[in-house]
């Protein structure tokens, strides 16, 4: 996260000096046009408008204007990736850009002040970010704005993750056996533990973790390729060591020669 940065704005609007704050969704929309014109000037994908980011940078934006001084974080407020995780966003990164300025302050002004702050400037141009959600609100004549960028993680369940690796190995000539209760074990132990419980003792197993559960590791795909193993029991279950709300997956295989398993589909 960086530091905040201000930006002013000459011009004045009585509604803008109310108590009540106002929500300006034009603006963030706005915003979110002159971010991809310019990712498209520097040679990067296009943002996708994200509704639970917008809701935790609406969120994080009112409290902004609340406070008054602008910060990543206030006292007693979740930092930016638990409010992320909060708000329903799954990601593998998250980033976010604030600012403030007498209203009202135009969002070219806004954008203009991000483009111009390397560090605010890197995160609107990161091309490892594909989601963003903002938000812009006016109290008390000071406009308020948050940008949450994040590399969107697709939300799966265990048994999609593990139907996700089971089709990929499949595809690389292995039968699947069915009964996945080995393999999940597997996985749930802590790193550095042993497991004696196999019933058919694995030729070859590992596990893994990262935001795509069918990004195999080097290392197995070396072994695939082997064509010693013909049988794969797949598992999946809750990451380990995963900091705030980052969205991961955890992985185990266990290969299994052609005498070693059972039950293959």
């Amino acid at each position: 996260m960086l530091l905040a940065t201000g930006i002013g704005g000459s011009r004045t609007n009585a509604q803008s000096a109310a108590a009540s704050p106002q929500i300006l969704e034009s603006d963030a929309k706005q915003l979110l046009t002159l971010a991809n014109r310019s990712r498209a000037a520097d040679g990067a994908a296009p943002l996708k408008w994200d509704p639970a980011l917008a809701a935790a940078a609406l969120q994080h934006c009112l409290r902004m204007a609340q406070e008054g001084p602008i910060s990543h974080q206030y006292p007693g407020e979740a930092d930016l990736a638990n409010r992320a995780g909060q708000a329903g966003a799954h990601f593998s990164v998250v980033e976010e850009n604030i600012a403030s300025g007498t209203s009202p302050t135009d969002p070219l002004e806004i954008h203009q002040g991000w483009m111009h702050s390397p560090g605010h400037r890197a995160n609107l141009l990161n091309r490892e970010v594909d989601s963003v959600g903002i938000a812009v609100v006016i109290r008390h004549g000071i406009t308020y704005s948050v940008a949450d960028y994040s590399r969107e993680v697709s939300a799966l369940s265990q048994e999609e993750v593990e139907a996700a690796v089971s089709n990929l190995l499949h595809t690389k000539g292995l039968s699947i056996v069915r009964d996945r209760t080995a393999a999940r074990a597997y996985c749930a132990l802590p790193e550095g533990s042993k497991n004696s419980g196999f019933n058919n003792r694995p030729g070859y197993r590992m596990r893994w973790q990262n935001s795509d559960p069918a990004h195999l590791p080097s290392e197995f795909l070396h072994i695939l390729d082997s064509g010693d193993y013909t049988y794969a029991e797949v598992g999946s279950c809750p990451p380990q060591g995963i900091k705030d709300d980052f969205t991961a997956y955890r992985v185990a295989v266990l290969l299994f020669r052609p005498s070693g398993a059972s039950q293959p589909r």
